[in-house]
């Protein structure tokens, strides 16, 4: 399965939050699918771990999750940003949402969130466990 994993499921782990075991039990299957994040995702991670000083933390997701597990990077050029904001006014979703949203149709991908705002999209979502 072709999966494009949300910012939520990394941070849960990140910052140890209520649900981080089942964002574990889905990265510990990095190689039973292929799984990719967005530049966005990416990004958003760095802004808040190193609010909270956790510059190390970065460094090594990057090198464990991009150089050693194989989770792709997808971003979306310029010319597509009318359709983030397409899907943002049609969906009522956020910009984050919206983006991830967009790379998901553009690249066929199953998006894997928490986030109960892509139920209201018609690609929907799974989550950890329905993985």
């Amino acid at each position: 399965m072709r999966l494009l994993i949300d910012t939520n499921i990394f941070l849960e782990i990140l910052l140890d939050q209520e649900r981080a075991e089942q964002a574990r039990r889905l990265l510990r299957n990095v190689h039973a699918h292929e799984m990719f994040l967005t530049d966005f995702t990416l990004h958003s991670l760095g802004v808040v771990l190193f609010r909270r000083q956790q510059h190390q933390v970065f460094v090594d997701f990057v090198h464990d999750m991009l150089e050693r597990a194989g989770l792709q990077m997808l971003s979306l050029p310029p010319n597509m940003f009318q359709r983030v904001a397409s899907a943002s006014q049609q969906h009522g979703i956020d910009f984050d949402d919206a983006y991830l949203y967009v790379v998901a149709e553009e690249f066929n991908l199953e998006i894997v969130s928490f986030d109960t705002d892509f139920d209201r999209t018609p690609k929907g979502r799974r989550t950890p466990e329905t993985v």
